[in-house]
């Protein structure tokens, strides 16, 4: 043989590899209505820049087994996103169905090791249906290197996971250990023990949709943070998202220029009327932040979970930065289990990747009932206070409306660690709200009135005048301005271009011990 010839065999070979589980396989999966690892690694890195690595591992004694696997069912490498170096894995179902053996854990942990020597973000094409059951333990032993780095490499470099097909077991919680997980409707599931196991230990019976669905995980679970209709949309979105984020640790998000800049010094006109006086009405907090982030562009995180509190990502004078914000539009705002759980992470998320949070508060308070408590509220509501207390990054809080209670120290107050405390000049800063504390404090006067009800509506006139606003906050310290609500944003990008330097360190310490 001569170098040609090694070569056509070199490329023989590598052929095969890209053909997966082959012809056949490649057109059930396209039936499937899914995309194959390779067209999926097109959709989402720049053109032209996927680099492969070790297309031709294969498991240990493939010689001696019936069945082959190209690739070992994973195709690994690295490449660019908007110019900018990730790193990825992207399980192929044409293979053993995406089952995770050995060699192919080694080709997953190998990447994840690359991405965090080079200090960039980890994506994970997921679609799988678990442990690949012939080789035993080696396959959860697999397994168990990926969620080892999972968590070892969390708040290191950014890591995704997109579910593109059925995950099941094991499959499940490398996703679970990651940052973001996105979801594509009606073809991707997630679950435990699917509906066959469930029916057969308790009876129940359902499918997998209902089970593991992108719905069910995005609305119920909280497990998704994203979802798409088409697996072009969940990618496209992903490339969105990584748009937002640093690298890694060390680094803060890249500056992006406003493609429609307003002036910082511009009043926002339009702020006037969007929230009402009143703080019985509803109103969408959404069209407060839109009307604050730069070209209106905010990217919610977690939309259908938990309504009552908004989080995502959006920019202000061209820098990213975290949106915690009470939705009065849903159970007025207040904070329950799973709206607890939802923002606390997306606090330590920010934190973790250098990136600066703004919370829009507006609480009546910690959701009461007898469910709520029973389910431990006061625990995930701990949550909050221990995620804000513990970030490091700049931190601005803009009380909109109402901060009443344990839910206004909570969000983002001074006394845990708020660099800045703006309120409009309609806010109500209190213990709880002057309906409540009127009928306590004043409860003897209104019994023996002689029209108590004009004595309740004059006693709760009389708190709100007195203790309900924010200029009693305010002579304390406790709110560093109150502002004009047409200039949030001019205070906004003030303050986050004062605190851009910042630098704060915690007792040293192993880590804390977060009310999970």
């Amino acid at each position: 043989m001569d170098m040609i010839d090694y070569i056509n065999e070199m490329e023989d070979r590598r052929e095969k590899v890209k053909l997966g589980g082959g012809y056949d396989r490649i057109e059930a999966q396209h039936d499937r209505g899914k995309l194959t690892a390779r067209e999926r690694i097109d959709l989402l890195i720049d053109e032209e820049t996927f680099v492969e690595l070790n297309p031709f591992i294969e498991y240990r004694g493939a010689e001696f087994h019936a069945s082959e696997a190209p690739g070992e069912g994973v195709v690994t490498g690295y490449g660019k996103v908007n110019g900018r170096l990730v790193f990825l894995f992207a399980q192929d179902f044409t293979v053993f169905g995406g089952a995770l053996g050995e060699m192919h854990a080694l080709k997953v942990a190998k990447i994840m090791d690359l991405a965090v020597e080079n200090g960039a973000p980890i994506i994970g094409l997921n679609d799988s249906g678990g442990a690949r059951i012939q080789e035993g333990v080696l396959s959860l032993d697999g397994y168990g290197h990926i969620f080892y780095r999972n968590s070892i490499y969390s708040g290191v470099v950014p890591q995704i996971s997109v579910i593109l097909g059925p995950c099941a077991g094991g499959a499940v919680y490398s996703p679970a250990i990651t940052d973001f997980v996105f979801m594509v409707e009606k073809t991707s599931q997630m679950f435990i023990t699917g509906p066959k196991v469930i029916e057969s230990v308790t009876g129940a019976k359902i499918n997998t949709e209902d089970l593991g669905g992108a719905k069910v995980h995005s609305s119920v679970s909280g497990n998704a943070h994203f979802t798409g209709e088409t697996e072009e949309e969940v990618l496209l979105a992903v490339r969105r998202l990584i748009d937002f984020l640093p690298s890694n640790n060390e680094e803060k998000a890249k500056r992006v220029e406003p493609n429609h800049k307003r002036p910082v010094h511009e009043r926002v006109q339009e702020l006037i009327d969007v929230v009402p006086v009143d703080g019985t009405k509803v109103y969408d907090v959404r069209k407060v932040i839109k009307l604050i982030v730069d070209d209106e562009m905010f990217m919610e995180v977690q939309s259908s979970f938990a309504k009552n509190i908004v989080v995502g990502f959006g920019r202000i004078e061209g820098e990213t930065v975290g949106i915690v914000a009470n939705n009065p539009k849903m159970m007025a705002g207040g904070l329950d289990i799973n709206s607890s759980d939802k923002c606390s992470r997306f606090i330590r998320f920010c934190d973790c990747f250098n990136i600066p949070l703004i919370t829009f508060e507006d609480v009546s308070g910690f959701i009461p009932g007898i469910q709520q408590e029973h389910g431990g509220i006061i625990r995930h509501g701990a949550k909050i206070l221990y995620a804000y207390s513990e970030a490091t990054v700049p931190k601005i809080t803009v009380i909109v409306r109402k901060a009443f209670g344990g839910a206004y120290v909570a969000l983002n107050s001074k006394a845990i660690g708020a660099d800045l405390v703006f309120a409009w000049p309609n806010a109500e800063i209190a213990v709880m709200g002057p309906e409540g504390a009127a009928n306590i404090i004043f409860a003897k006067e209104i019994k023996d009135s002689e029209q108590p009800e004009e004595t309740r509506r004059r006693k709760i006139a009389e708190y709100r005048s007195k203790f309900a606003n924010p200029y009693v906050a305010a002579a304390n310290g406790m709110v560093d301005d109150v502002i004009d609500p047409r200039d949030t944003r001019k205070s906004l990008a003030q303050g986050l271009e004062m605190l851009r330097n910042k630098k704060k360190q915690l007792p040293k310490k192993k880590h804390g011990n977060i009310p999970l």
